[in-house]
């Protein structure tokens, strides 16, 4: 539907032009959204229409559009994601009917979704695993053999809900392809609608970007620090980096024991924690030293619940 500038350039002059626009006013007042209009603000007359015949004009244009909704994407609206909506009121005994512009329904999701993702720092991860937004019936039944691991995390999700941000976090493992970032994601994602931050990491980046950070401290300090901070912290695929003594003992070191008992700290990992300990044990330079391994480890097992991960390897598929 076109504007009425545009319609109105069409007309011919004089008293065609006179005719033809009282022929439009006579379609705008026939107009059901028109009708329903006056119906609400009795006082609204045809001379007021009239003498505001470009805003009604849009209202009922662009009422049409948002009624077959192309998509927000698609919107051809003259604010994108915006409607005319109109009010009238009575002042000094002269009726004014005025306009603004109101945000549509799917604007105001996307705008939500957006504010939602900002929470959410991602670290090497992919960003569509955060943006996929799977429904809950989805999480648990996708893969039956994953349930009670899917069970658990929603159980998790849903206390946090309920009593606040938990000091215990969680450590899932399992083998490839099951789910874990998937799942964590999907944490993130619901606990970032209740307003918590969160952040994902994966480690074997993570640790390979470390290594040139150690010459810039002003980033290394500012990245520990998020990860101090952030609300819910998951470190992704644990156990698959590439571990040095100064990783190991200055930085995730340091991130964990800030986090202990302060906020929940969130592990995916092919390994079980007595794995894991052995992991950290053995770094590429300094071989096995399993006091500094269990150290960290103290930092780890205590303030994790396990969740085991089965089911197929969903590796090139919806997890």
């Amino acid at each position: 539907m076109e504007s009425l500038g545009d319609v109105l350039k069409r007309m011919p002059s004089g008293r065609d032009a006179l005719q033809q626009a009282d022929s439009m006013l006579q379609k705008l007042l026939a107009d059901p959204l028109v009708e329903k209009l006056r119906a609400k603000h009795p006082e609204l007359d045809v001379d007021t229409i009239r003498l505001n015949l470009n805003r009604v004009y849009q209202h009922v244009k662009e009422y049409r559009v948002c009624s077959n909704c192309p998509g927000l994407d698609n919107c051809p609206n003259d604010f994108e994601g915006h409607y005319t909506m109109l009010s009238c009121e009575t002042i000094a005994g002269q009726v004014q009917l005025d306009d603004r512009r109101v945000p549509c329904k799917k604007l105001l999701a996307r705008q939500r979704e957006n504010q939602i993702r900002g929470r959410i720092r991602s670290f090497y991860v992919d960003e569509r695993a955060l943006e996929q937004g799977y429904s809950a019936e989805e999480i648990l039944f996708n893969d039956t053999e994953r349930l009670k691991a899917a069970g658990q995390v929603m159980e998790y999700i849903g206390r946090t809900k309920e009593e606040g941000l938990q000091k215990q976090g969680l450590f899932l493992s399992g083998s490839f392809g099951t789910g874990k970032t998937f799942l964590m994601c999907y944490m993130l994602h619901e606990l970032a609608k209740e307003g918590y931050t969160g952040a994902i990491v994966y480690m074997p980046d993570f640790v390979e970007d470390l290594k040139a950070l150690m010459h810039e401290p002003g980033k290394l300090k500012e990245t520990v620090d998020l990860m101090k901070d952030t609300d819910l912290l998951v470190f992704d695929d644990m156990g698959a980096e590439n571990l040095n003594p100064w990783v190991r003992d200055h930085v995730l070191g340091a991130i964990l024991n800030y986090r202990m008992n302060r906020k929940p700290t969130f592990y995916t990992s092919n390994y079980d924690l007595d794995m894991l300990e052995q992991h950290f044990s053995f770094t590429n330079k300094e071989g096995e030293e399993l006091h500094k391994g269990r150290r960290l480890m103290d930092r780890v097992r205590p303030f994790v619940d396990t969740v085991v991960v089965t089911g197929h390897n969903k590796r090139g598929g919806r997890s």
